[in-house]
């Protein structure tokens, strides 16, 4: 199941690379969180073999990055200045969050057994509102398929996530190999998810670019031209004057 989850993690770093969104907007962000948890996942599963420290150092750094890359992610799907405000705000205070954990208990499990727990809920709270919204205007105006999926593919994954961390470091169950399991498969379905919506959201990119460039183009052929004069006629204007 490892080699499984580790494919499906390389999809969506294939595929914002071959559909160019690299550089669009928060794609990036989610291009480095899906890069670094690749890694993580290829050296969990031994398929690369650094030595014990930097396994360890990489594992801390990647939960403590989680929330603060999925949440900037998230800017996407803002739809005004003030919400982006209110989510550079929320990253910032939660940055600050994670830097105090991390003065107080160290650089280590402890610190991200404390810092998870709220991140997880703040990003699936965040997600949850996104789907509920973006649902509406798939139903209403068939319209944002792909937003829709990328978020109900985060929904499903953050749900998942806060369950397993209850089992794991709050219960600390010790079925610790049925938790991974539970925890890959999760990953491989929604990340399957979010791969389908990023699909669907090029088509929808591609459509925009395509309207913009036809916008430009009409707008260089008729930039020079004047504006015609308008069309008038005495049955129109026949109260133009103030009666007498």
């Amino acid at each position: 199941m490892g080699f499984v989850s580790t494919f499906a993690l390389f999809l969506p770093i294939f595929l914002i690379l071959v559909l160019r969104l690299g550089s669009y907007r928060s794609f990036p962000v989610l291009f480095i969180y899906f890069t670094i948890v690749f890694i993580n996942n290829l050296m969990n599963e031994h398929f690369i073999q650094p030595n014990a420290d930097l396994v360890y150092f990489w594992g801390i750094s990647i939960n403590l990055l989680d929330a603060p890359l999925m949440l900037l992610f998230l800017s996407y799907f803002s739809t005004s200045a003030a919400f982006s405000r209110r989510l550079v705000i929320l990253i910032l205070l939660f940055l600050a969050f994670e830097l105090s954990v991390v003065l107080l208990y160290g650089f280590n499990i402890r610190a991200i057994t404390i810092v998870l727990g709220p991140g997880i809920l703040i990003v699936f709270a965040l997600c949850l509102f996104i789907f509920i919204r973006h649902s509406k205007i798939v139903i209403t105006n068939r319209k944002a398929t792909g937003k829709t999926l990328i978020a109900a593919s985060l929904v499903f994954a953050y749900g998942c996530y806060g369950i397993l961390y209850v089992l794991f470091y709050v219960i600390k169950t010790p079925q610790v190999a049925d938790t991974f399991l539970l925890y890959f498969i999760v990953l491989t379905l929604s990340t399957i998810i979010l791969c389908t919506g990023i699909v669907f959201e090029r088509k929808r990119i591609q459509k925009l670019f395509e309207l913009k460039k036809a916008r430009k183009e009409l707008h260089d052929i008729y930039k020079d031209s004047k504006p015609p004069a308008p069309f008038r006629t005495a049955m129109l204007d026949f109260d133009s004057e103030p009666w007498s």
